[in-house]
């Protein structure tokens, strides 16, 4: 794939896409986003891809209470016990968005870019993300905070990790 044209991408992000972009190509499978703290930067970087509607079946971001309510599945019950995000109730947004996107693989991903959090626990400190690939096989997840608390950079850095793990699913190379 070309990497020297214009894009708004970081070289690494960019990199990280195309490789998701050929795998997803070669398997001639498809894939949809349901995204929170990233705000769309996950979409954004496999949409910056020629070719993308060859794989690309949709994206949300679903950054509000509402929105998840409205389209992540979510329940009164589900609001009721949250307690921040995790990879089982990231892996469940995926589920439910793969359902009804018909997709091979959902990427998702929710956490708390910063520059505050909520609370003390771990899971809802700036930098912590949760994230779940839902496939055929099962729910991949992972969950790691990158320490900082600088809410563009953790954007970046939560799309880039979301799609490491994407493509680690892809390459077979990922533990349920």
């Amino acid at each position: 794939m070309d990497t020297t044209s214009k894009t708004f991408l970081s070289v690494p992000l960019q990199r990280l896409a195309e490789d998701v972009a050929k795998l997803l190509k070669e398997k001639g499978a498809t894939v949809s986003v349901v995204e929170s703290a990233a705000g769309g930067i996950i979409s954004a970087s496999l949409l910056a891809i020629t070719g993308a509607s060859a794989y690309h079946r949709g994206g949300l971001t679903l950054y509000s209470l509402q929105s998840r309510i409205a389209y992540s599945g979510w329940t009164e019950a589900d609001v009721a016990t949250y307690k921040g995000p995790t990879k089982d109730n990231v892996g469940q947004m995926a589920k439910h968005v793969r359902a009804q996107m018909k997709s091979s693989y959902t990427l998702g991903e929710s956490g708390y870019a910063g520059p505050t959090g909520i609370g003390s626990s771990p899971n809802r400190q700036p930098g912590f993300v949760a994230l779940a690939v839902a496939s055929e096989e099962g729910t991949y997840g992972r969950e790691l905070n990158t320490g900082s608390s600088d809410r563009a950079e953790n954007m970046l850095l939560f799309a880039g990790e979301a799609l490491k793990l994407l493509k680690d699913v892809l390459m077979g190379n990922a533990k349920l």
